[in-house]
């Protein structure tokens, strides 16, 4: 896939534009009930455990993911793969009405018992339970790699979204440069899970999580399957070397 940087990357400083328009593990296939299962097991050490795994960078990607967001006073958000709410509440703070949107029930009710006054509901990414043109901006973080049809849910969070509205996704993606890419892969795959058997209750998992990371589309793929779902003025910014990219699009008016 060709990546052109235009002259949109200037008005937006580091963001590269493309202009292309009870299951203890899932496996890649991704079946929606043995993630579904696989999340409701790992819910009440979640945030704890991906705190401990990512050195504590998980926080500042999140904060990442609220400026690009860009949430104001009224605006309506949709945080899909929302877990326990956690990644909801810089968008709620902000005056947003903010919508956590999650498929794993064991995840919801952590969430609801953390924070009864956000508006949990459960939905799967690929047939969200919303009106057409409903919200401002869309956001996933860390979730849309567990989604059975990535190409579909790009098409529902495109139809959720008011015309002139805005995507945000944060992922796992390929640190850009090769010597580091060596290194991070071989934490993934043999690091990582010995740290999650010290954390979580559901190490297994994490060894998905790994697997899954490893077979995640670049920077450059992602971007060119968002525009093929509708959005336009495509671009992503790379997060600590490339470890994590936000993707960021606009639903034309």
């Amino acid at each position: 896939m060709e990546r052109r940087v235009t002259a949109e990357a200037a008005a937006s400083p580091g963001w590269a534009y493309c202009n292309n328009g009870p299951v203890t593990r899932a496996s890649l296939d991704k079946q929606p009930h043995e993630v579904a299962s696989m999340f409701d097991d790992v819910a009440e050490r979640y945030d704890l455990t991906n705190d401990v795994l990512s050195l504590g960078q998980d926080r500042r990607w999140r904060k990442e993911v609220a400026k690009a967001v860009d949430a104001r006073p009224a605006q309506k958000v949709l945080d899909l793969a929302a877990g326990t709410g956690t990644s909801s509440l810089p968008f709620a703070r902000t005056g947003a009405y903010v919508v956590p949107c999650d498929f794993s029930q064991g995840m919801l009710r952590v969430g609801k018992q953390r924070q009864p006054w956000l508006p949990y509901t459960a939905g799967d990414a690929t047939r969200l339970p919303f009106k057409d043109d409903t919200f401002d901006a869309v956001t996933i973080s860390f979730g849309l790699r567990n989604v059975q049809d990535t190409d579909a849910a790009l098409r529902e969070m495109y139809r959720v979204t008011r015309p002139g509205g805005r995507v945000v996704i944060c992922e796992f993606s390929h640190p850009t440069w090769a010597p580091f890419r060596t290194v991070y892969t071989e934490y993934l795959m043999r690091a990582l899970p010995p740290v999650a058997r010290a954390v979580s209750s559901n190490p297994d998992a994490y060894v998905y999580l790994a697997e899954s990371i490893r077979a995640w589309p670049d920077q450059p793929a992602l971007a060119g399957r968002l525009g093929e779902a509708g959005w336009s003025r495509v671009a992503w910014r790379n997060l600590s070397g490339g470890i994590v990219a936000l993707h960021r699009g606009f639903k034309k008016s």
